[in-house]
């Protein structure tokens, strides 16, 4: 394993999140033992990290007030090396702040506006190292917007706040063409919704977005058993009930699959096939074909919501996070050193 787990905080935070990371090792191997894996493609990594993941979140979940949630998300760190390998440098604007991150092997000329997950009401500290990974994977300058949460700051604030990002970006002479809008889960359905913000305010699109297991129907209940998901029903319904009011539900900014998606730029989106909201995805990418729009889908057998996080660690995840580097070489590079050459 890559990622080094580290415990901060509150005394009583760091025990608890120990005391369930203990049980969940001693509970996985038992099972793994007497049971075999609970899903053919699952590892013993990514069977314990899944356990971890949604006995952390159900717990910060339960407990009440959001902001103690936020603290106990925020018990455990990750480490690793992607992370070492990344330089951060805050950004704090008058309407917005952010993170540039940048690799080693970073290419200047690209950059990717990306929005963190954690159901609009989270962004635990942990996620700078999947926004690493990220970075090395597309092989470019990543701007992780920190956009304001809910329920303090409901819908639009969100989209507002991606929206200043991306006009400050466009005014400091960042090149649209060579932009990608990315996100998970809350964050991709907030790339879904930017793209329609910015073509409704006839800004220039960028050239490609990249969402990773995103909500896409607020207002019907498309979501799977999710039996083998770290994420829960009443979860995702209290972050929906948190985000906007029910009669916004059908508004394509909050819902997109209620939107024209004709005349956007390519969007690609990877989701688990054993997540919750595997059905909902699917039929987004179904309408948006339908629609005639550049939707690509790539599922992933018995993976689970935002499976790539887990990186190197895990085969599936790795095969994703290189597939979104290849992508953006085939659609943005290569895109404009053809362009070049016709020049």
């Amino acid at each position: 394993m890559t990622a080094q787990i580290h415990f901060r905080g509150p005394p009583s935070y760091r025990l608890r999140s120990a005391s369930e990371l203990s049980q969940c090792i001693l509970e996985a191997s038992a099972r793994r033992t007497l049971k075999g894996p609970r899903l053919p493609g699952w590892s013993w990594f990514f069977e314990l990290a899944t356990e971890v993941l949604k006995r952390h979140t159900l717990t910060a979940f339960q407990m009440g007030e959001v902001k103690d949630s936020r603290r106990y998300l925020d018990s455990i760190v990750i480490g690793s090396p992607a992370l070492s390998e990344v330089s951060i440098t805050p950004v704090v604007h008058e309407k917005f702040s952010g993170s540039w991150f940048a690799g080693k092997n970073t290419e200047a000329s690209v950059s990717v506006l990306y929005f963190h997950g954690g159901g609009y009401s989270y962004y635990p500290q942990a996620y700078a190292n999947f926004i690493a990974l990220i970075t090395q994977a597309a092989k470019s300058r990543t701007f992780a917007l920190d956009y304001r949460l809910t329920p303090e700051h409901r819908f639009p604030a969100q989209i507002e706040d991606a929206l200043y990002a991306y006009r400050w970006l466009l005014g400091h002479g960042t090149d649209p063409d060579q932009m990608i809008f990315a996100g998970d889960s809350a964050g991709g359905n907030l790339t879904l919704a930017l793209l329609l913000a910015v073509r409704e305010s006839k800004l220039p699109l960028p050239a490609l977005a990249i969402a990773l297991s995103p909500p896409t129907d607020f207002e019907t209940n498309l979501t799977g058993k999710g039996e083998f998901d770290w994420i829960e029903k009443l979860m995702l319904e209290q972050w929906a009930a948190w985000f906007c009011d029910s009669a916004e539900r059908r508004n394509p900014l909050v819902s997109p699959i209620c939107a024209d998606l004709r005349g956007l730029p390519p969007i690609y989106i990877q989701a688990g096939r054993a997540e919750i909201l595997y059905a909902s995805i699917q039929a987004f990418a179904d309408r948006a074909q339908k629609q005639g729009a550049d939707v690509v889908l790539e599922t992933w057998e018995d993976m689970t919501h935002v499976f790539q996080m887990f990186g190197p660690d895990s085969p599936q995840s790795a095969e994703a996070l290189r597939k979104i580097g290849q992508l953006i070489d085939v659609k943005v590079r290569s895109q404009k050193k053809m362009e070049t050459v016709k020049v």
